[in-house]
């Protein structure tokens, strides 16, 4: 009988304690992804590619066909050089409504020269 009491007890003791929702969202920005590229043209990888894959970029963007958003040969096809300012802009600030309605999600901690490389990369794979 005691050894149920005691099981009982620590059973109360460990339900009682402090929980913590792993799916409570919260408001603490992720800092920006830390891709370490030590030489670009050594490893074969564009700098700017690197960094796409780094960050979440690939979850609703593809190189050559939509996903939720527009492939990244769309977008060069409709770009150039002179757009690159605008388009790190539009990574970092987000935007919604010229591929669509639904919106691309801000990267407010993302570096205006990341997001150039990035864009830069992107506007290479033009048709």
């Amino acid at each position: 009988m005691n050894k149920y009491l005691v099981i009982c007890a620590m059973f109360a003791i460990v339900s009682c304690g402090k929980k913590v929702n792993p799916n409570k969202e919260s408001n603490v920005m992720l800092e920006e992804p830390v891709v370490k590229v030590v030489d670009s043209a050594a490893a074969g990888k564009n700098e700017g590619l690197a960094l796409i894959e780094g960050a979440d970029c690939l979850t609703c963007h593809k190189m050559d066909a939509r996903l939720v958003g527009p492939s990244y040969q769309e977008v060069a096809d409709k770009y150039t050089d002179a757009d690159i300012d605008h388009l790190a802009t539009k990574i970092i600030d987000g935007g919604k409504g010229v591929w669509g309605e639904i919106p691309m999600t801000p990267h407010a901690g993302m570096s205006p020269e990341n997001a150039k490389k990035m864009v830069a990369y992107i506007l290479t794979l033009k048709k």
